[in-house]
């Protein structure tokens, strides 16, 4: 009898949690809560900049850019090019910018004088990182870069779009939930009673662009995706995209999870197809 008791130990938990995540994943599959369509006129943004794009999630933010009818311009800021960099680059719609210092950004001022919304995904593994250096990137690096901007564009409405994470709190044990909640709290009070709002994006998982995940990655982002706990880090872009051109509906401090970022990102796709375009301008497709 001894054996039976040991495999009904072992094996009861692993089936309850499976229960739990087909529940879950069932749920999920039949939610029709989608976000309300934009009835106001969007607000486009014809020139953007993007920090981090040859990361996982700024990959996908610049992929998803690439292929916005609306955006004419991209200013890509990156310490190294990319593949998909370079083919914007070719394709005449992204202008790449190498730039070393993210303590000091006045060598950047003409680009980033012309934009109105900047989507920031610069940020590094905790993993065999001190404290203070992790700060220095996700908090410093931030907010001088908001300081400068603003300095040198005074437009009524410009926005900065912050990836942080999920599962984060100031009494966290672990440094880097500490530190990104410092990041958003930094940001949002920065831009408080002015003309920049902050909107702070907290995923969980983020899948790289399906080109180029590899296999592992690829798992993790199938498992997690049925029970929304895994975005694909186009999925983030087009979320922003969308953020942006609701530009009144969103305040200051705002914070999107896994679930809002999703149905922003489907929003924004289902707005795509229906929005009527001038001959010639139509959407033909994403580029690679």
């Amino acid at each position: 009898m001894k054996l039976p008791r040991l495999r009904t130990v072992l094996v009861t938990p692993f089936g309850l949690l499976a229960l739990l995540y087909v529940v879950v994943a069932v749920k999920f599959a039949m939610d029709d809560d989608l976000v309300a369509a934009y009835e106001a006129s969007p607000v486009h943004h014809a020139t953007v900049a993007i920090f981090g794009a040859s990361g996982t999630a700024g990959d996908g933010i610049l992929k998803a850019a690439l292929a916005n009818p609306d955006i004419k311009k991209i200013h890509v800021i990156t310490r190294r090019a990319t593949p998909r960099i370079a083919a914007g680059v070719d394709s005449g719609k992204v202008q790449m910018t190498l730039h070393m210092d993210y303590l000091d950004f006045s060598a950047i001022r003409e680009q980033v004088a012309e934009v109105d919304a900047v989507y920031w995904a610069i940020g590094t593994s905790s993993v065999g990182v001190d404290e203070k250096t992790y700060g220095t990137i996700h908090v410093d690096f931030p907010m001088r870069f908001v300081a400068e901007w603003t300095s040198v564009r005074d437009a009524p409405d410009l926005s900065f779009h912050y990836i942080s994470s999920s599962d984060i709190s100031p009494d966290s044990r672990m440094m880097w939930a500490r530190e990104k909640v410092r990041a958003e709290t930094a940001l949002f009070e920065f831009a408080e009673g002015s003309n920049l709002r902050v909107i702070a994006y907290r995923p969980d998982y983020i899948g790289p662009t399906e080109e180029q995940a590899h296999i592992g990655q690829n798992l993790l982002y199938w498992f997690f995706a049925p029970v929304r706990s895994a975005v694909r880090a186009t999925e983030i872009g087009q979320a922003m995209f969308e953020v942006s051109a609701r530009g009144p509906q969103f305040d200051n401090g705002d914070r999107l999870g896994t679930l809002s970022i999703i149905r922003y990102s489907d929003a924004y796709e289902r707005r795509q197809a229906h929005e009527i375009r001038p001959e010639g301008d139509q959407k033909t497709g994403q580029l690679p």
